[in-house]
C-alpha cells in the first residue's frame, strides 16, 4: 500500500480565480473609497473625477467573477458547504468562545462560512446603494441620503472585515499557499480541518 501524498488538494483553478479576481475588484473599492472620502487623502488626488469611475465600476463588477466561476463544479461544491452550517460549525464557535484547541471543522470552518455569508451580503448591499447613489433619479431624495449613509459605514465595517481576513491570512502560510497553489500539506489539514473528507 503507497503512503498517503505530502499535499492535499484544496482549491482548482476556477476558485482560486475568482477569489484573486474579487480581492482585486474589492481592493479596488476600499482604496478608491479612502481617496474618495478620507481628507488627508482626497487633497492628494488630482483626477477625482477617474477615481471615482474606477470607484463605481469596481464596486459594479464585484460579483462577476464569482457568476462566471459558477461553471465550476468545485467553486459550486464549496459553496454548498459554505452555505450549509452544522452542529461541527456551532462547536468550533464554542471551541474558540472557550479558547480550546479541539475545533472541528469541514472543508471550511465556522468563521469562514460566517465570513463568507457576510461578504456576499455587504456586497450585494453596497451595491444596491451604490446604483442608488449613482443614478439619483432611480429614487427620491430621502432614499438616496438613506442609502449614503449605509454605503459609507457599511464600507468602513467592510474594510475592517478586510483587514481582519487579511491579517488571519498572513498568520497561516499554509492557508496562503492553499490559495496561491491549491493545495496544502496534510498535517495542516488534519490539524485545522480534522473533519474534512
Amino acid at each position: 500500500m503507497s503512503p498517503l501524498p505530502e499535499r492535499v488538494p484544496r482549491f482548482s483553478p476556477a476558485e482560486r480565480w475568482v477569489h484573486r479576481a474579487t480581492a482585486a475588484l474589492m481592493l479596488s473599492c476600499l482604496v478608491t473609497a479612502a481617496f474618495l472620502y478620507y481628507p488627508p487623502l482626497s487633497q492628494l488626488v488630482g483626477r477625482r473625477r477617474l477615481v471615482v469611475l474606477v470607484h463605481e465600476w469596481s464596486g459594479l463588477l464585484l460579483p462577476v467573477p464569482l457568476l462566471l466561476g459558477l461553471v465550476s463544479r468545485a467553486l459550486r461544491a464549496d459553496l454548498t458547504r459554505l452555505n450549509r452550517f452544522t452542529a461541527a460549525d456551532r462547536a468550533w464557535l464554542r471551541a474558540v468562545r472557550q479558547r480550546s484547541y479541539r475545533r472541528p471543522a469541514g472543508k471550511f470552518n465556522a468563521g469562514q462560512k460566517l465570513y463568507a455569508a457576510w461578504t456576499a451580503g455587504a456586497v450585494l448591499v453596497m451595491l444596491g446603494t451604490g446604483l442608488l447613489m449613482w443614478f439619483t433619479h432611480l429614487a427620491p431624495l430621502i432614499w438616496r441620503t438613506g442609502a449614503t449613509f449605509v454605503h459609507d459605514w457599511l464600507a468602513l465595517a467592510v474594510a475592517i472585515a478586510v483587514v481582519g481576513h487579511v491579517w488571519l491570512a498572513v498568520k497561516d502560510p499554509e492557508a496562503r499557499r492553499g490559495m496561491r497553489t491549491g493545495s496544502v500539506d496534510r498535517a495542516w489539514a488534519t490539524r485545522e480541518h480534522p473533519d474534512w473528507e
